[in-house]
């Protein structure tokens, strides 16, 4: 199962350390640069300061020009940024927050994020919005399988019930940072 990580919206010091500590000892695979308010020069310093080895595996949510800019695994849509860059070449994912999302959008991504699946760490009063027997169901019939990443609440001791649902892959935002 493909273990993605998010940054914190804020910056935080010695974040290139901790990104490169993640990469070096194994525990993700990719990482989503995600830092919606910041200025696009706040986000090359981090870049900059990042192992260049990990650069292809890195995933941006904003400022889309840095993935060319920096050799970056790819883009991911959301509200802010819901179209991929002219001629982009990477990988392309976004958010989906109903299964009937999934099956829109899953066809001309890469992968896709499916959330809440559990009550959220980081995101106070952002409940599950899918029941045991609704992620069940989707995985019997192909909406989640390995095109799709489980995120909210997820912790790494939740890994194998997401792979029992079927799916690609979990995105850790609070878990992660603690």
């Amino acid at each position: 199962m493909r273990i993605i990580a998010i940054t914190l919206p804020h910056f935080f010091t010695d974040e290139a350390s901790a990104i490169n500590y993640l990469f070096a000892d194994g525990k993700i695979d990719l990482l989503h640069l995600r830092k919606p308010d910041s200025p696009i020069d706040d986000c090359r310093h981090l870049l900059d300061a990042i192992a260049q080895e990990w650069l292809p595996r890195i995933v941006v949510n904003d400022h889309f020009q840095l993935c060319r800019e920096y050799g970056l695994h790819g883009v991911h849509l959301n509200r802010r940024n819901p179209m991929p860059p002219a001629n982009h070449r990477g990988s392309l994912s976004c958010s989906c927050h109903s299964l009937q999302e999934v099956v829109e959008r899953k066809p001309g991504m890469d992968y896709v994020f499916l959330s809440p699946i559990y009550d959220s760490i980081s995101k106070q009063g952002y409940r599950s919005a899918f029941t045991d027997t609704e992620l069940r169901l989707a995985a019997a019939e192909g909406i989640i399988d390995g095109k799709v990443v489980a995120l909210g609440g997820v912790t790494r001791e939740r890994i194998a019930q997401l792979e029992e649902y079927g799916f690609g892959g979990a995105a850790m935002l609070g878990d992660i940072w603690k």
